[in-house]
C-alpha cells in the first residue's frame, strides 16, 4: 500500500488565473477527499486567505503560506502534532524564519538609486490591491494580512530589477517571482515546506493510515516560484499558464506538462498520475 499527498499551488493552478474559480476541479477534490488523499494548498497567499479558501474548497488538511514561509497543520482532526511546532489559533505552525517586519525594515534601508521602481503591499491601499489583483475588497484585505514577507509590484526596468534583487539578496533576502508580484522574504521556498511536511507526516502519520505505508508526493504549479516545490516532489505537474511559458523543471520522467490551463489543467495532471500510479 502507498499513501499519496498532493501539494498544489493556487493562482493559475487550482484557481483560474483570471476568475480565481476552482469550479472545474471541485468534483475531483471531493473524490480525493473520499479516497483519503490529502490536498495541501501551497501558495504565496496569507494565512487569512488560506483559511477562507480551505472553507470554500471543503478542505481540512495542512496548508503552506507565503511561498513556504510556514506550514500549518490543523490541531483538530486526524493529524498528530509534529515536533518543532507552535500553537497558533487552533493550528500547529512550523515557521522557517523571521516575520514580515524584518523584511520591511530591510526594504527601508535601500539606497535611493534603487528605491524608486517598486511598491510594496504595505504602500498600497486595500482599494489599490483590489484593482491590481482583481480581488474583491474583502479578499484584498485578506491578501494584505502578510505575516512573513512583502509582495512587491515592480515598476522599473529589468536591469534595475536585477540590481535591486542583488542588493537585497546580499543582505539575506530571497526574491521569488510569482505570477503578479516579486516576493521579498527569507531563504525558504515551497520545496523546503513540502519536504518538512512530508517528513513530519511520515514521522507522525494520520490515525487512519497504517504507519508503515510509504508516502508519495505529487506537486502541481504553474510559475517560477513553484519550481522548488515541483522538484522536491516525487511526481510533478506543470500547469500551462495563459500569460507565461511553463517553468523549467528537471526530471522529465516524473514531470507532466498539461495541455489545459488553470483548474482544467489541474484535473488533467492529477488524472495523468492517477492512471500512472493507480491511486
Amino acid at each position: 500500500m502507498t499513501r499519496f499527498l498532493i501539494v498544489t499551488d493556487l493562482d493559475g493552478s487550482l484557481l483560474d488565473h483570471y476568475t480565481y474559480s476552482a469550479a472545474p476541479a471541485m468534483p475531483l477534490l471531493k473524490e480525493l477527499h473520499e479516497s483519503d488523499v490529502p490536498v495541501v494548498l501551497c501558495s504565496s497567499k496569507t494565512r487569512a486567505e488560506m483559511k477562507q479558501l480551505r472553507r470554500r474548497l471543503g478542505l481540512s488538511t495542512p496548508y503552506i503560506v507565503e511561498n513556504g514561509a510556514a506550514v500549518f497543520i490543523p490541531s483538530e482532526g486526524s493529524f498528530k502534532r509534529p515536533k518543532d511546532t507552535e500553537s497558533v489559533e487552533g493550528d500547529w505552525c512550523h515557521r522557517f524564519g523571521p516575520g514580515r517586519r524584518h523584511w520591511l525594515n530591510l526594504l527601508e534601508t535601500l539606497p535611493s538609486k534603487l528605491d524608486n521602481s517598486w511598491r510594496g503591499f504595505s504602500d498600497l491601499t486595500i482599494h489599490q490591491i483590489a484593482d491590481f489583483t482583481g480581488l474583491s475588497k474583502d479578499d484584498a484585505a485578506l491578501a494584505a494580512a502578510r505575516e512573513f514577507g512583502e509582495p512587491v509590484q515592480w515598476l522599473g526596468t529589468p536591469a534595475e530589477q536585477e540590481q535591486w534583487c542583488a542588493w537585497l539578496e546580499e543582505r539575506g533576502a530571497k526574491i521569488l517571482r510569482g505570477g503578479r508580484f516579486l516576493h521579498v522574504a527569507g531563504p525558504w521556498d515551497k520545496g523546503m515546506a513540502l519536504q518538512w511536511l512530508r517528513d513530519a507526516l511520515a514521522a507522525a502519520p494520520s490515525d487512519s493510515v497504517a504507519e508503515q505505508e510509504p508516502l508519495v508526493t505529487i506537486a502541481l504549479g504553474d510559475s517560477h516560484n513553484d519550481i522548488a516545490m515541483l522538484e522536491a516532489a516525487d511526481y510533478a505537474v506543470v500547469i500551462r499558464s495563459p500569460v507565461h511559458p511553463p517553468p523549467p523543471v528537471s526530471g522529465q520522467h516524473r514531470v507532466y506538462v498539461t495541455r489545459a490551463t488553470g483548474p482544467l489543467g489541474w484535473v488533467e495532471g492529477i488524472r495523468h498520475w492517477q492512471q500512472q500510479l493507480s491511486f
